[in-house]
């Protein structure tokens, strides 16, 4: 059905987009700009040195593989109309 798979497609755009901002915060969360706010950090004579997080490629090729999905909905949703008699 036409409405249901406008839906599927929407909720795929809108969720997809949700994963890619909390990915986003997954990396500030987890970079380097999280040593100043350490308490232990703070302490008098204490020195501390951020080394490297693992890498997120395979979180960044999610985000993509998302959006790639939601334009094959997309694709569904335009031939599913375009064989329905909604588009004459």
């Amino acid at each position: 059905d036409l409405a249901i798979s406008v839906l599927i497609a929407f909720l795929w755009l809108v969720s997809t987009f949700v994963w890619a901002k909390a990915l986003g915060d997954i990396k500030v969360s987890t970079g380097a700009s999280i040593v100043p706010g350490i308490e232990s950090c703070k302490a008098p004579g204490t020195t501390c040195h951020f080394l490297s997080v693992t890498s997120m490629g395979i979180l960044n090729v999610s985000v993509v593989f998302g959006l790639l999905n939601m334009i094959l909905w997309a694709g569904n949703v335009w031939l599913v109309y375009k064989d329905t008699n909604l588009h004459s």
